[in-house]
């Protein structure tokens, strides 16, 4: 393996840009943004969108749940795992309402590793999620 190998996991979401699921070097493990989207689909785990697009509700909570198995799916298929992860910094597009929820999901998955973490408010993602999820963990 060379010094920067890329990686996609083949059950992921498709990036929504011209980048990798996730880069190696040395021993870490870099990943793109990660959101909910389910690969194959169009449709976003916890939002429902009206005719143009645009959200009229979502669930953050399915939302969390989903974010968290697509970076698992991408950790092992770049030859890391869950408890490897190191740092995670959280994109949310409404603190205030959704921080409480994320934080008591995150909690539930974070039991024995604890990475360290930043959560930051943005006003949008590239698509419309709630939640994305940028990551770095070690491989063995």
């Amino acid at each position: 393996m060379n010094d920067a190998s890329m990686f996609n996991a083949d059950q992921a979401p498709e990036p929504v840009g011209p980048y990798p699921h996730a880069r190696r070097v040395g021993n870490l493990l870099f990943l793109s943004g990660v959101g909910p989207r389910k690969r194959g689909s169009k449709e976003i785990p916890g939002v429902t969108l009206d005719g143009l697009g645009n959200i009229v509700a979502y669930d953050i909570e399915i939302q969390c749940r989903s974010v968290f198995q697509n970076v698992k799916l991408i950790l092992e298929a770049s030859g890391s795992k869950w408890n490897n992860l190191v740092d995670v910094t959280v994109y949310l597009t409404n603190m205030k309402n959704d921080f409480p929820v994320y934080n008591k999901i995150y909690i539930e998955y974070f039991k024995e590793n604890q990475p360290c973490r930043t959560t930051v408010e943005v006003n949008a993602l590239p698509t419309p999620i709630a939640i994305e999820l940028k990551c770095i963990a070690t491989v063995d």
